[in-house]
């Protein structure tokens, strides 16, 4: 193998979904090397989060494939992808709300040691180490998110900023190879896009892990992004580098004709 060639993480080729006899996604296909970070970029309704559900299996395509590291996952089930190599967050928030921050992160953790109820139930050995490691890897993701002083607010306590950097440590927590991200910078003001613009960077470099974004700021987009996929109508209109997308007009038109910053 041509070691200048970067590995594919993920290949998804021919992927389609309909609800109701409403396509969702036609037949898209795309590639991520190892260490890019890619966005998926779209109108409201062009399939992006669709997308998302079909890779990490919470919807079944209807035909396509997906192969994660040369691996079809395409019917993988959806508890076994953690442990396979993907990490998500989503567009709204899926925090245990009532738990604690360290709890919320330790959940994570936790459902990647794969240990059965009889070691929970009674405690084992097994169980305790998995509980100590799991509670220092939390409190290290704490510090890196800057959730310091927060390890024992309950989620739904924390402003939304938070959460939301709450949720990047869940995601985290399973230690991925491809995270997904779903609208991250959803609700925030300019000054958190700039911070969630440098975290996403630290993620990236001290994390090792190759990632891929779904996102309405262009900004944010246009800033992180080797590549970015355009989507409209469940179709990929349009791939290339964020000079190429802005200026290609296929995707000027599906933004209602506004030219892209």
């Amino acid at each position: 193998m041509d070691k200048s060639v970067p590995a594919k993480i993920l290949e998804v080729n021919k992927l389609f979904k309909q609800f109701g006899g409403i396509t969702a996604v036609d037949g898209i296909s795309f590639f991520v090397n190892q260490g890019e970070t890619v966005s998926i970029i779209g109108p409201n309704g062009a399939g992006k989060t669709t997308v998302f559900n079909l890779i990490t299996r919470f919807y079944k395509a209807d035909s396509g494939t997906i192969h994660l590291l040369g691996h079809n996952i395409t019917y993988a089930p959806p508890y076994k992808l953690p442990r396979l190599g993907i990490g998500r967050t989503f567009q709204n928030l899926r925090l245990f709300q009532s738990m604690t921050v360290v709890e919320n992160i330790s959940v994570s953790i936790l459902q990647k040691e794969g240990y059965g109820p009889f070691a929970g139930a009674f405690r084992t050995d097994h169980y305790r180490h998995a509980e100590d490691r799991a509670q220092k890897k939390a409190l290290e993701l704490i510090g890196f998110l800057g959730l310091e002083g927060r390890e024992g607010f309950e989620a739904q306590s924390l402003p939304y900023g938070e959460q939301r950097r709450l949720e990047l440590a869940r995601a985290l927590a399973v230690e991925p190879k491809l995270l997904l991200i779903d609208e991250p910078a959803a609700g925030m003001n300019p000054k958190e896009i700039r911070d969630l613009a440098t975290t996403i960077r630290q993620i990236k470099k001290i994390f090792n892990v190759t990632i891929i974004i779904i996102e309405h700021q262009m900004g944010l987009v246009m800033d992180l992004s080797d590549r970015i996929i355009v989507m409209d109508f469940g179709e990929k209109i349009m791939e290339g580098t964020p000079d190429e997308v802005k200026k290609d007009p296929k995707v000027i038109e599906a933004y209602l004709g506004e030219e892209l910053p």
